[in-house]
């Protein structure tokens, strides 16, 4: 990558229903994107299997997550079935002071937040290509059973509904492609 292909710093924020494969999009970005800088967000939810703390997220008590809230650590914070997820400033401030571009994967409510406080943030919107290809995603993913799984899509149907919030909306036919579009909204043309 040369000079030219460089992002230019600032925030962009990625949302998008669950099982659209936005985890997935940003590991490929950060493959062609070294310098691109993620955010991690802290939640009061358990690890799954395979995730580590402070990589995938910071997994704190709920206590601890009060805390926060009250010291104003969260850019931005939310409750999803039970849980709360933040985007803690500290995981951000960092590299945008250095110029980098970040990323927050987060959901519709937390980009509401991040957009009331940094209007100049760049939402995009993941989408997939029609909602018979999310539930197949999130049958695939074999993480919820049938209830959840509606429950999800009833979510995401109204996630869908919003998606003109957003300044961007990338359908995700295929992660490489997905991963291209939104590189080039990052600045950088092909990723």
């Amino acid at each position: 990558m040369t000079a030219a292909d460089q992002p230019a710093g600032g925030l962009f924020v990625l949302s998008g229903p669950g099982g659209v494969g936005k985890g997935t999009v940003v590991t490929q970005l950060r493959g062609c994107l070294p310098h691109l800088a993620v955010s991690i967000s802290a939640t009061t939810r358990a690890p799954r299997l395979g995730e580590v703390d402070g990589v995938h997220y910071h997994f704190v008590d709920h206590t601890t997550f009060d805390r926060m809230v009250a010291e104003g650590a969260f850019l931005e914070w939310t409750e999803f079935a039970g849980e709360r997820y933040g985007t803690p400033w500290s995981s951000i401030d960092h590299a945008l002071a250095s110029g980098r571009p970040v990323v927050l994967e987060i959901e519709i409510h937390g980009a509401r937040q991040v957009r009331a406080r940094l209007p100049d943030a760049v939402l995009i919107f993941l989408a997939p290509p029609s909602v018979e290809e999310l539930v197949e995603r999130l049958h695939s993913r074999g993480t919820d059973d049938d209830d959840r799984v509606a429950h999800r899509m009833a979510l995401a149907r109204w996630e869908m509904a919003r998606a003109e919030e957003f300044d961007h909306v990338v359908v995700n036919r295929t992660v490489e492609q997905a991963a291209g579009d939104i590189g080039r909204i990052l600045g950088c043309g092909p990723a």
